[in-house]
């Protein structure tokens, strides 16, 4: 590394990533807002950059950003992967519910939850080409509140050919989606076992659950350690 203590750079979308993680652990890093930290108007180069960079560093005028250990790195990685697939699923069942509008299948004004396991066999059959709302009421478990006059009122909607080649895909695509998200869900359990205890104190608070807990540990760490002031955690 010839024997640099100290390095400096400005975080220009991703490309600073691999630079900070082939340095990281050799010497001491300092990640540089991009905004506050440019340079003036006019003709740039790599090398007036990179002075004004180690001027305003060693200023004490650099405006640095906060970069998390590689283990926090690692659980924000994964508790923001759980995340998105949440978005994903949580996307793919609005296209659902829109599918079903577009022919007059009102299932979601019935069921609570479209991707509960009536509505699950419900959406399969009609994928297979069911089409006798009666057989498809039939499905839908004894418990719902729905009557079957209901049900059947509700399913009277005819899938046009189009609808039927489009909802196996959408159901297809929720099975991969739910499948990885047993992946992610295991491995942030396991990550943070050492931190049991704080997310056991951040589940106290009202309206944290363990998952909310475990992204919040994940996103400032299980000390806050980095924020002193509380007032600047909270800001």
């Amino acid at each position: 590394m010839q024997s640099v203590q100290e390095a400096a750079m400005e975080s220009t979308a991703q490309y600073w990533k691999p630079v900070w993680i082939a340095l990281e652990g050799h010497c001491r890093l300092h990640l540089a807002q991009a905004k506050p930290n440019r340079g003036p108007r006019g003709r740039k180069t790599d090398f007036r950059d990179a002075m004004r960079i180690v001027n305003r560093l060693l200023s004490g005028d650099l405006i640095l950003s906060y970069v998390l250990n590689m283990e926090q790195r690692c659980w924000r990685t994964l508790t923001r992967s759980r995340h998105q697939l949440r978005q994903d699923r949580a996307r793919l069942q609005n296209q659902l519910e829109c599918l079903l509008e577009e022919v007059q299948i009102k299932l979601s004004s019935l069921l609570s939850d479209l991707l509960g396991k009536s509505g699950r066999r419900i959406l399969r059959a009609l994928a297979d080409g069911e089409t006798d709302p009666a057989v498809l009421a039939s499905l839908a478990s004894g418990r719902l509140r729905a009557t079957r006059e209901e049900l059947h009122d509700s399913l009277s909607g005819q899938l046009l050919p189009l609808h039927r080649q489009v909802l196996p895909l959408y159901l297809e695509r929720l099975d991969l989606i739910e499948s990885q998200m047993e992946s992610p869900e295991m491995s942030v359990a396991q990550s943070l076992q050492a931190h049991q205890d704080s997310v056991a104190r951040l589940v106290e608070t009202p309206g944290v659950g363990v998952d909310s807990a475990q992204q919040i540990i994940a996103e400032v760490g299980p000390t806050a350690g980095a924020f002193p002031p509380a007032a600047q955690l909270a800001f």
